[in-house]
């Protein structure tokens, strides 16, 4: 220990001093960059891709060289075409090419440059419109007759003033020398839930039935549209409020008289965007609902400006549909037969029998059926024997075409 020790006040010894380690963080920095563009420029050298990264898609297509083929060529086999995903966009990339002047390409074609993945050749090719496929600016012939909601389209009454009730509607044939003779309209409803059931109600029932939808299933839309092929005219089924609902409830979005005009509205147009190409709308129970004047009117001037009929199921007397119908010319038709309010093959006949004793005694007539198996069978047998009795079966539309008051 020396002297220098015994004289330092305790604690305060000097503290011994670090070596400061000098790292070289621009050689690192360097290092690190030149790696990272050896590894690319290998990729670069040794990658075999003529698009040098760029985006792609592979799609199948039905290709024609653009360029004339010879007499006697083969056409060409159907062949993947690698297209680059930037190819519409010809002012960035030369994948899109007008075709050449002396070629006449169809105006639903497209002209394209395909490049070889492996060679990187370049060809021009037409790929054809699919077979069928209407041009870009035609329009469907139900799209005239559609609004876009939030809900998907519901119809409208056309730019021309046409109305969806007249445009989906069946023509109606008279009687040969019977010019006069008894009208009754038909309505099977309940459809659209079953596949099963929807498609023999379709099958067996003559077209001049007109058949009711409820917004419910899942291929609703396809249903509708077989049953509108196989010439019958169709109805959206609303549900509504029945006096003793929740216990008895119609489905999701039923109207309810506790529910403000605009809520009712929208789920009106929730049900009303389900499928498209009916000619009215029906109720689906709704005794409490269709007798509040406050709750149903609103319901009824919508349907009025949507260019359909509104057709009553005639099971509640209370409805006050008739008198808005007339007030605001919505065309108008209540059931005066339920067909099937005791589903028997008896009791059915009886009640078709009924039906054509009314049309007989008021020329106008319209019975309203479930979708069950024997009241299927027994309407399709009578309306197949309804013309050699003298009387002609019409479309609903065919009996709503005035406003009329009850």
């Amino acid at each position: 220990m020396s002297a220098d020790d015994l004289s330092t006040p305790l604690g305060q010894q000097p503290k011994p001093r670090r070596r400061a380690i000098a790292l070289p963080v621009p050689q690192i920095i360097a290092g690190v960059l030149a790696l990272f563009l050896g590894v690319f420029a290998l990729w670069a050298v040794i990658g075999d891709d003529p698009f040098g990264g760029e985006p792609m898609a592979v799609v199948p297509a039905n290709l024609q060289v653009a360029n004339a083929a010879k007499p006697g060529d083969a056409p060409p086999a159907p062949a993947p075409a690698i297209v680059p995903a930037t190819a519409p966009h010809a002012a960035d990339s030369q994948a899109v090419t007008a075709p050449p002047p002396a070629q006449t390409v169809p105006d639903n074609s497209t002209t394209v440059t395909i490049i070889d993945g492996k060679t990187g050749e370049k060809k021009e090719v037409v790929v054809p419109a699919a077979a069928g496929a209407a041009a870009p600016e035609a329009v469907p012939q139900d799209q005239k007759f559609a609004e876009m909601t939030p809900h998907g389209p519901i119809p409208r009454i056309a730019a021309d003033g046409t109305r969806p009730a007249e445009a989906f509607a069946r023509a109606v044939k008279p009687l040969p020398g019977k010019p006069d003779a008894p009208r009754i309209a038909l309505i099977v409803g309940g459809l659209g839930i079953g596949a099963n059931a929807t498609s023999e109600a379709i099958a067996k029932l003559p077209g001049m039935v007109t058949l009711g939808f409820v917004p419910y299933g899942g291929d609703v839309a396809a249903l509708v549209a077989r049953a509108r092929n196989a010439g019958h005219e169709v109805l959206l089924q609303v549900p509504m409020e029945p006096f003793d609902y929740p216990d008895n409830d119609p489905g999701p979005q039923t109207l309810l008289t506790s529910l403000a005009p605009q809520q009712n509205m929208d789920r009106l147009y929730w049900l009303m965007s389900r499928f498209q190409g009916y000619v009215g709308i029906a109720n689906t129970m709704g005794a409490r609902f269709t007798a509040s004047e406050p709750s149903f009117a609103p319901i009824l001037r919508e349907t009025a400006k949507r260019g359909l009929i509104y057709v009553d199921d005639g099971s509640n007397p209370r409805s006050v549909a008739g008198r808005i119908a007339g007030a605001n010319n919505l065309p108008f038709a209540r059931a005066d037969v339920i067909l099937d309010s005791v589903p028997t093959p008896s009791e059915i006949d009886r009640a078709l029998g009924r039906l054509e004793m009314a049309a007989r005694e008021r020329s106008i007539a319209v019975g309203i059926s479930s979708a069950l198996p024997v009241s299927i069978d027994h309407i399709a047998k009578w309306a197949k024997a309804a013309e050699s009795r003298g009387l002609l079966l019409v479309p609903i539309s065919a009996v709503a075409v005035k406003a009329k008051q009850s």
